[in-house]
């Protein structure tokens, strides 16, 4: 079975799970949690991923870094999907579980590349200029990238909206390097 079928399946027992014990928003959480640490940690995905290490002691390890900071109902799913086996699919599993918790509660996550820190006044346009799009309430990433001169780019989904100067630039190279316009010589 492919890596998003056997993710997909164990994030929505997961969800389902959570909203039957009434946890769904703190699990939410949880999972988000789970899932930096795990991008911020690549020695953990290693151990997790090493045939070699016993389940028994994958299980104590992952104790050792969440117990105190998750839910106990996380806790026991990490126990379980360790004892099964599909600890290496952590952090596919979290990233699936973040992603049907966002689409269950209807929010759409943006991504916003801008050369310098926004203001609140054009935080709250871009949350409205990615409602007007989606329909959906926004989680806005926010990134600085320096190299995009001035402007923008908002990646929503699989769309991308570019407004950036060095966005604009390039498109005006391009049409040169494709030799689209005329030479009036």
């Amino acid at each position: 079975m492919s890596v998003y079928r056997v993710a997909s399946r164990y994030a929505k027992s997961f969800m389902e799970l959570s909203m039957e014990k009434s946890s769904l928003e703190e699990v939410a959480a949880d999972m988000q949690l789970i899932a930096k640490v795990c991008a911020e940690n690549r020695e953990l995905l290693l151990l997790l991923r090493n045939p070699i290490v016993k389940f028994d002691k994958k299980i104590q390890i992952l104790n050792l870094i969440f117990k105190d900071k998750i839910n106990k109902l996380t806790l026991s799913y990490l126990d379980l999907m360790t004892k099964k086996g599909r600890e290496e699919l952590l952090p596919d599993i979290t990233a699936e579980f973040i992603k049907q918790y966002n689409d269950y509660k209807k929010i759409e996550v943006a991504e916003l590349f801008t050369p310098h820190v926004i203001n609140n006044d054009l935080r709250l346009e871009f949350h409205s200029m990615v409602y007007k799009l989606t329909g959906k309430k926004t989680k806005l990433i926010e990134h600085i990238q320096d190299d995009l001169i001035g402007g923008f780019l908002l990646k929503i989904g699989d769309r991308q909206i570019d407004h950036s100067v060095s966005g604009k630039l390039n498109k005006i190279k391009k049409n040169f390097t494709n030799k689209t316009h005329i030479s009036k010589i």
